[in-house]
C-alpha cells in the first residue's frame, strides 16, 4: 500500500459475500466470459451495475460503467498477480512492486502522485492482498487523458525507471510499513503464525502479503525486473472505467493509451488449494497487550464456492453484527467478552474463517474458547432462526447497497465489476451472489457450517506478557535454486495495436476543469423549534439522517472525564421497548444503521436507512435520543469494556500519544485538557454513575438546540411530517446549561519533549503539536493551505523527506482538525527506532524552514495545493457522507451554506506571500514533542539532542521519576 498500510491477513468483522464485494479482500476464479450486462431482476433493480466491456488485441479487459451524477471518473486497474504467486523464499514481491509502481516510469521521472494531485485527485491508493495487485483513482473527467497516460505508462514502460536507488527506497518504506504493523499489540506477526498453523509451508496462503525481513533484504535488481516482466502484461490485467463516461470514449481511449503495450506471459489459474486437517491445534503466545485474545481459526470454502454465500451467512449469525450469537453468550449474557467477531477472507483457492475474541479481564480464555465450540456447534446443530437468516440478508443487501453509491475507492461500483472480472471472469458476478442470497435457506446455511466448520482449526491465544510479539522470530524459507527465475514467454494469442500517442511529449496536459456545484440546502423547521436542512440525493435507495446537539467531549468540564462519550455510546444500548440485543437486531432486520457518539464539540445520532425501510427506521431514531433506557446492568457491561478500551488505547502508540498530548497543549482545567479519543480516564469511568448519564442525557440533547440534517432519497415535503411526528412534542428545558467555556491557552515559553516507555518497541512514534487559531479564524483557511505544503499531502515535505529521501518512515504527515476553540496542530511520523533522533531532527528542521522562510515556500507548492484544494471539489460530494459531513460542519462553525464556493476563491487567490505568511502560525520555539518509544534505546539520544526539556511521563500523563 502506497498511501495507507496494505491489507494484512487479519481477522475482520463477518461480511456476507455480496457485501465482501464491496471490500475488496476475497479473491475468486478467473474466468472468460465477455457479455454486456443483462437487465435487472425487479428485486435486486436499486443494486444493478450497468455495464459494457470489450477486450484489446493485446489481451487487457475493459469494462465501462456510465454513471453521470458527478463530473469524475474512476480508473481502477487489477492485476491478476498477488503474494500467491511468489516463491517460498522470495516473499514480498507483489507488495513490494505495488510500491515500485508509485515511483515513477520510463517517461515521467517523479513521484507517480504529482501529476495527479495538480488535477484534484481523490480516492487515489494501491493494495495488495494473496491474489491481487490494484491501483485505482478517481479523476476529474478532463483529467482522464492524464491518467490513462500515466497508467499504461508503468504497465508498458516501467522497468526503465527501477534502479538499485529507486529498489533500496521502497525497501525501506515497505520494511518500515511492517515495523508499523508489527509495532502494535495483536499485531501482525500474530495473524502470521495463524496462516502458517493453517497451511502448510508450501502453500501460497502460508506467507505474509507483505514478505518476510529476510526476503525484502534479499530482493535483488534482477529478481523484481524479473517478476514484472513475467506477469505485469495487459493480459493479466482488467482496466475498469466508472462515472462520466461512455462506451465509445473509453474504447477510444483505452486503445490510443494501452494497446501497443505487449502482453507478457498469461499468468496460469491455480487450482483450489483448501487444507484437509485432521486435528484441532492450540498456541499461545506472549504480546505487551492488556487483555488476552483468543483467535480460532478454519480453513473454508474459496471464493466463487457453491456453498460460498451460505458459509458467509452463517458468518454473519454467528458473530457478524451486535446481534450475533456469540455477541449475545459471550458479551451480553456470560459477560466474559469484551467483544467478538467472525471474519472470512475468501480468496481465491482457499478461504479462512477466523473467530476472535477479547477476553474480559480476570476471565480463563479457556472459558471463551469453551463457549466459542459450543455456540458453533450449536449453530450447526440447530442452524439459524428464521429471524435471523432474514436478518442477515437484509444487512447483506444494505450494506452492499451503501458500497455501490460511490463509483470508486474501496467498496465502489469499479471495485465490484473488477473484482468480480478478475476473479471470476464474469464482471456482473453480484448478481449471481444476490440470487444466491435469496435462496439461502436455514438448512442450506446449517449444511456450509456443518461441511467447513468441524476438525481442523488452529487457536492462538494471546496472553499477557513482558515481550512484545514482534520479537518472535519470522519463518525462514530457502531462496528458490535459480535466481533470478526464468522469464515465461509472452502469451501468443495477444498481439499489439500501433498508437499515434507520442510519449515523448510527456504527461497529457489538463486545460479545463469541471465547475463546482455545491447541491442546493432546503431549510425547514418542527413545531418545537427543531431546525431541518435537507439536501436531496435520488441516485441511491438510501437516506441518510444527523441529529446533532452542542457539547460534546467539551462538555465534560465539571463532569467527570469521558461522560459525553460513555453517555452517548449507551443511548443506543437500550432504547424505548428494546432491550441492547433487541435494539441490535431490529436495526439489523430494516437494514439500517444507526449510531450514536460525541466528539470534540457537539453531540450526534446518525442513522442510514433504507429508503423503503425509512419511516420504522425512523421509530428508532426517535427511541434512541428520546427514550434511551441506561439499563443499570448494560451499564455495567459497557464500563467493563469501556475501561478496558482505554487500556488498549494506552497500550497502541498512536492512541497512548494522542491521550497525553491534548492535556500538554491545552493545560488543566481547559475543556479540551483530555484524551482526545473521548474515552477519559480509568478512574472517571468507574466512578460514573446512571445519574451522571441521565444529567447529560437532560441537559445537552435539547430539541432547542438540535440540527437535523437529511441527505439522501427523500424531499421535504416527505421528511419533515415524519420528524414532526417523533420529535415535534419533544420540549426542551429552560435551564439548559450554557456551553463550554473555551479559554484562550497561552503556549509555552520554549520547546517541551515528553518520553513515554513502550519496551521492546521496533518504531518510536513521534508526534509535535501547539495550539493555533479556531476553525471561525478568519486565517483558517490560508493557514490549512500552508499547512498542505508542509504535510497535508503525500508529496509534501514532511512525508517526501522521512519516507521517500530517508525511507525512515511509512509516512509523515502533519494537520489540524476543526474546533470552536483553539485547533491543535499535529504533525507525526512512526520511524525505525535506530533512526528516532534523526527523524526528530529533520522534523524540526523541517518546521522551522517552513515558518522562518528560509525554505521559501515556491509557486510550484502552492499549485499544487490550491489543485488539491479545489479541482477535487467538483467530484468530492458523490456521496451522501461525504455531503452530510460539509453541512454538518458547516452549521457547526457557523458558516454559510455556500462556504464551499468561499473556500475555493480563497484558495483560488493564494500566492507563495500570503502562503508563507500563514506558515507563521506555527512558532517552532512553542512546540511540544511526544516520544512514544524503547526508552532503553533512545532516552539519552534524545536527551542528547537538546530541542528541547526532557521529561519522563507515563502513559496517563504522569510524571515518572
Amino acid at each position: 500500500m502506497s498511501k495507507s498500510p496494505s491489507s494484512a491477513l487479519a481477522p475482520r468483522r463477518a461480511r456476507p459475500r455480496v457485501a465482501a464485494l464491496a471490500l475488496a479482500l476475497g479473491v475468486a476464479l478467473v474466468g472468460g466470459a465477455i457479455a454486456p450486462a443483462a437487465a435487472a431482476s425487479k428485486d435486486n433493480a436499486s443494486v444493478s451495475i450497468g455495464f459494457d466491456e470489450f477486450t484489446l488485441p493485446n489481451g487487457l479487459r475493459v469494462i465501462v460503467h456510465t454513471d453521470r451524477k458527478a463530473p469524475i471518473v474512476a480508473v481502477n486497474v487489477w492485476y491478476h498477480v498477488g503474494s500467491k504467486n511468489e516463491q517460498p523464499g522470495r516473499t514480498g514481491f507483489a507488495h513490494l512492486f505495488e510500491h515500485l509502481m508509485f515511483q515513477g516510469s520510463e517517461n515521467y521521472k517523479g513521484e507517480f502522485f504529482t501529476p495527479f494531485e495538480l488535477v484534484g485527485t481523490t480516492d487515489q491508493n494501491g493494495t495488495t492482498n494473496v491474489d491481487r495487485t490494484n491501483y485505482f483513482q478517481n479523476v476529474p473527467t478532463t483529467a482522464l487523458d492524464m491518467a490513462l497516460w500515466m497508467e499504461s505508462d508503468r504497465m508498458g514502460h516501467l522497468l526503465g525507471a527501477i534502479d538499485q536507488k529507486t529498489l533500496d527506497e521502497q525497501r525501506g518504506v515497505v520494511q518500515n510499513e511492517k515495523r508499523q504493523g508489527e509495532n502494535q499489540p495483536y499485531g501482525r506477526r500474530i495473524s502470521a503464525r495463524l496462516y502458517e498453523a493453517l497451511y502448510p509451508a508450501d502453500h501460497p496462503y502460508s506467507w505474509q502479503t507483505i514478505g518476510s525481513m529476510a526476503d525484502l533484504d534479499a530482493a535483488s535488481l534482477g529478481d523484481v525486473k524479473t517478476w514484472f516482466r513475467s506477469w505485469y502484461g495487459p493480459n493479466n490485467a482488467v482496466l475498469v472505467l466508472a462515472g462520466d463516461i461512455d462506451l465509445k470514449t473509453a474504447k477510444e481511449k483505452a486503445l490510443r493509451f494501452f494497446g501497443d503495450i505487449p502482453a507478457s506471459a498469461t499468468l496460469p489459474d491455480m487450482a483450489t488449494r483448501i487444507p484437509k486437517r485432521d486435528r484441532d491445534t492450540e498456541e499461545t503466545i506472549p504480546d505487551r497487550v492488556p487483555q488476552a485474545r483468543v483467535y480460532r481459526g478454519w480453513p473454508v470454502a474459496q471464493y466463487g464456492a457453491a456453498d460460498g454465500t451460505d458459509l458467509q451467512l452463517f458468518a454473519q449469525v454467528l458473530g457478524g453484527s451486535a446481534a450475533s450469537r456469540l455477541d449475545a453468550r459471550l458479551v451480553h449474557a456470560d459477560q466474559i467478552a469484551d467483544s467478538a467477531s467472525v471474519s472470512i477472507n475468501d480468496a481465491e483457492i482457499s478461504g479462512t474463517l477466523v473467530v476472535v475474541a477479547n477476553v474480559k479481564q480476570g476471565v480463563d480464555p479457556a472459558k471463551v474458547r469453551a463457549a466459542i465450540d459450543e455456540e458453533i456447534k450449536r449453530l450447526i446443530a440447530q442452524g439459524p432462526s428464521a429471524q435471523e437468516l432474514e436478518q442477515a440478508k437484509t444487512a447483506t443487501r444494505a450494506e452492499f447497497v451503501r458500497g455501490i453509491e460511490r463509483i470508486g475507492g474501496f467498496g465502489g461500483k469499479s471495485d465490484v465489476l473488477a473484482r468480480c472480472a478478475v476473479f471470476l471472469g464474469k464482471a456482473d458476478c453480484y448478481r449471481d451472489e444476490l440470487k444466491d442470497l435469496d435462496k439461502a435457506s436455514i438448512a442450506s446455511v446449517q449444511a456450509a457450517g456443518r461441511k467447513w466448520l468441524g476438525v481442523g482449526s488452529h487457536t492462538i491465544v494471546v496472553q499477557p506478557g513482558d515481550k512484545p510479539a514482534s520479537s518472535l522470530p519470522e519463518t525462514a524459507s530457502a531462496a528458490p535454486a535459480k535466481q533470478p527465475a526464468p522469464i515465461p514467454a509472452a502469451d501468443p494469442r495477444f498481439k499489439t495495436v500501433k498508437s499515434d500517442l507520442d510519449r515523448s511529449l510527456g504527461v497529457p496536459q489538463t486545460q479545463s476543469f469541471p465547475a463546482l456545484k455545491f447541491p442546493a440546502q432546503q431549510t425547514a423547521q418542527l413545531s418545537n423549534g427543531m431546525q431541518v436542512v435537507l439536501v436531496e440525493r435520488h441516485e441511491t435507495p438510501i437516506v441518510q439522517l444527523q441529529v446533532e446537539f452542542p457539547g460534546g467531549f467539551s462538555a465534560d468540564q465539571g463532569r467527570k472525564a469521558g461522560t459525553a462519550s460513555f453517555a452517548m455510546a449507551m443511548l443506543d444500548e437500550g432504547a424505548g421497548d428494546y432491550g441492547a440485543l433487541q435494539l441490535s437486531a431490529r436495526k439489523e432486520a430494516l437494514g439500517a444503521e444507526l449510531s450514536s457518539n460525541a466528539s470534540l464539540d457537539s453531540a450526534s445520532v446518525a442513522l442510514s436507512a433504507l429508503t423503503d425501510k425509512l419511516d420504522p427506521s425512523l421509530d428508532l431514531l426517535s427511541d434512541v435520543i428520546r427514550r434511551p433506557r441506561f439499563d443499570a446492568a448494560e451499564i455495567e457491561r459497557v464500563r467493563a469494556q469501556w475501561l478496558a478500551g482505554i487500556k488498549q488505547e494506552k497500550a497502541r502508540p498512536q492512541t497512548a500519544a494522542l491521550r497525553v498530548l491534548p492535556p500538554l497543549l491545552y493545560g488543566a482545567g481547559h475543556a479540551y485538557a483530555i484524551p482526545f479519543t473521548g474515552t477519559g480516564t480509568e478512574g472517571s469511568i468507574a466512578a460514573l454513575k446512571r445519574e451522571d448519564l441521565l444529567a447529560f442525557h437532560s441537559d445537552w440533547l435539547q430539541p432547542q438546540r438540535a440540527r437535523v440534517i437529511v441527505v439522501g432519497d427523500t424531499t421535504l415535503a416527505q421528511i419533515v411530517p415524519q420528524l414532526e411526528r417523533r420529535f415535534g412534542d419533544w420540549k426542551g428545558a429552560s435551564d439548559a446549561p450554557a456551553l463550554p467555556n473555551l479559554a484562550q491557552v497561552a503556549r509555552p515559553a520554549k520547546p517541551r519533549v515528553f518520553l513515554v516507555d513502550q519496551p521492546g518497541a521496533i518504531q518510536s512514534n513521534i508526534y509535535v503539536g501547539e495550539l493555533i487559531a479556531p476553525t471561525g479564524d478568519a486565517g483558517t483557511i490560508d493557514f490549512d493551505f500552508a499547512n498542505g505544503v508542509l504535510g497535508g499531502e503525500f508529496s509534501s515535505r514532511l512525508n517526501m523527506n522521512l519516507r521517500e529521501d530517508k525511507h525512515w518512515a511509512y509516512g509523515s504527515y502533519s494537520g489540524s482538525g476543526n474546533a470552536l476553540g483553539q485547533r491543535p496542530w499535529i504533525a507525526q511520523a512512526a520511524v525505525q527506532s535506530d533512526k528516532t533522533v534523526e527523524s526528530l531532527g529533520e522534523l524540526k528542521r523541517e518546521i522551522e524552514a517552513f515558518t522562518s522562510g528560509s525554505k521559501p515556500i515556491t509557486e510550484t507548492e502552492v499549485v499544487k495545493i490550491r489543485a488539491a484544494n479545489t479541482l477535487s471539489l467538483p467530484g468530492a460530494y458523490e456521496t451522501t457522507d461525504a455531503l452530510m459531513a460539509q453541512v454538518g460542519s458547516d452549521l457547526r462553525y457557523g458558516r454559510p451554506s455556500d462556504f464551499i464556493l468561499k473556500y475555493k476563491a480563497r484558495n483560488d487567490a493564494m500566492t507563495p506571500a500570503l502562503t508563507q505568511a500563514a506558515a507563521k502560525g506555527l512558532e517552532p520555539k512553542a512546540l511540544t514533542w511526544v516520544v512514544v518509544g524503547d526508552l532503553s534505546k533512545i532516552e539519552q539520544p534524545v536527551r542528547a539532542l537538546g530541542i528541547g526539556e526532557v521529561q519522563v511521563i507515563d502513559n496517563d500523563g504522569k510524571p515518572v521519576r
